[in-house]
């Protein structure tokens, strides 16, 4: 019954909106299919060391030291605006990127894997959220806690996949919608850019419960 709960709080979680969504769609939408699983691989490493994290109880650092908090909250929030005004800016659909001297797939999808990385690995709540979840779910007297622990931290990521790949698969429909005009293109870069800043200026205004 627990796992069940646990199953379902995860799945009400990634159903919500947020950075990580709106960066997986962007990706589909503007670069592809390939491209936005590999932000998906990036964000199912991020979690897991949020996970990891959490088991070495890190996020306590937090609490005695809310200066760490604020560091890693506003590099956060400053890297979600930096992309969403680059890809505003961006003619191509792709953050930092031009369509004159765009990388190579290798390159593209190192960058696309990166982006999926920092965009979770650099949003505290992340963390928070580990360390609170689970622990909830952790049942002393029922084996080793750490093997309790990393069962949940894989349910973690594994259902962080499972909807990413939906995500991606979605923006990869969308980029065929897109191909049959510029200003629908145009439109779909402005709402992830704005959707973007708009979720790392409210990172930035987040405080540490």
């Amino acid at each position: 019954m627990e796992l069940w709960m646990f199953v379902g709080a995860l799945a009400a979680v990634y159903l919500l909106p947020g950075p990580d969504m709106i960066l997986v769609l962007q990706t589909g939408t503007l670069q592809g299919r390939s491209q936005a699983f590999a932000t998906v691989a990036g964000l199912a490493m991020a979690r897991g060391l949020h996970v990891a994290l959490a088991a070495l109880g890190l996020a306590t650092l937090f609490k005695t030291a809310p200066w760490t908090f604020d560091a890693v909250r506003y590099l956060g929030a400053a890297y979600l605006v930096w992309m969403g005004v680059q890809l505003l800016f961006s003619g191509a659909g792709r953050p930092g990127e031009s369509t004159q001297g765009a990388p190579g797939p290798a390159a593209s999808h190192r960058r696309a894997w990166r982006r999926g990385l920092l965009t979770n690995l650099l949003n505290p709540k992340s963390l928070l959220f580990c360390s609170v979840l689970l622990p909830q779910f952790v049942l002393p007297g029922e084996g080793t806690i750490l093997l309790q622990f990393a069962l949940l931290g894989v349910l973690l990521v594994g259902i962080g996949v499972l909807f990413d790949s939906l995500y991606a698969t979605a923006g990869s429909w969308l980029r065929r919608w897109l191909a049959d005009g510029s200003t629908r293109e145009r439109l779909q870069r402005w709402s992830f850019g704005s959707l973007l800043i708009g979720f790392g200026i409210r990172l930035a205004l987040y405080r540490q419960p």
